[in-house]
């Protein structure tokens, strides 16, 4: 069963909860595909928060940033979830890598998937423009990837206080 959901909110919004639920109910086990990288003490904490919330029914794959192969590998073994859009951009965009054209190959990707996919994305435009050069353009990346991906998804939920609010 193809079906691509994307679930985007704030910081704290509830999102991560929401879309694993979702996730769980399209089928089990279900396959966490993470994009985090532990980079430093607080970010292991919070890898660590997320993975003791999930329980056996899941399947944990670390794909910093080739998600597309992530994707293929777990195609047709259950229900995928990934988390977050957000970090795969920013791990692309620090590694100086095309995220343009890694945007349109998963979105040329997404047709071809036998298996749900449900991706967590940060709603990062709601807030003040960002006051340096960086901070903007991945601002500007973040909402145009998550663009693109909502055009293609069949559902899209935005998360407000760990309530989902069904968009499309």
């Amino acid at each position: 069963m193809h079906k691509t959901i994307l679930i985007t909110g704030g910081a704290r919004s509830g999102k991560s909860r929401i879309a694993e639920g979702r996730a769980l109910q399209l089928g089990q086990p279900a396959h966490y595909i993470a994009t985090a990288q532990a980079w430093d003490d607080e970010m292991r904490a919070r890898i660590a928060e997320h993975q003791a919330r999930r329980g056996p029914e899941w399947i944990t794959h670390a794909a910093p940033l080739d998600l597309i192969a992530a994707l293929a590998a777990t195609d047709g073994k259950g229900p995928r979830l990934v988390d977050c859009l957000t970090l795969w951009l920013t791990n692309l965009m620090l590694g100086n890598h095309d995220w343009r054209a890694a945007g349109q190959a998963l979105l040329a990707a997404l047709p071809r998937q036998t298996s749900p996919v449900v991706f967590v994305t940060n709603e990062v435009g709601m807030g003040i423009v960002p006051e340096n050069a960086l901070a903007r353009a991945f601002r500007d990346a973040a909402g145009t990837l998550n663009q693109w991906i909502a055009a293609e998804a069949d559902e899209v939920i935005f998360a407000v206080s760990g309530l989902p609010m069904k968009v499309k």
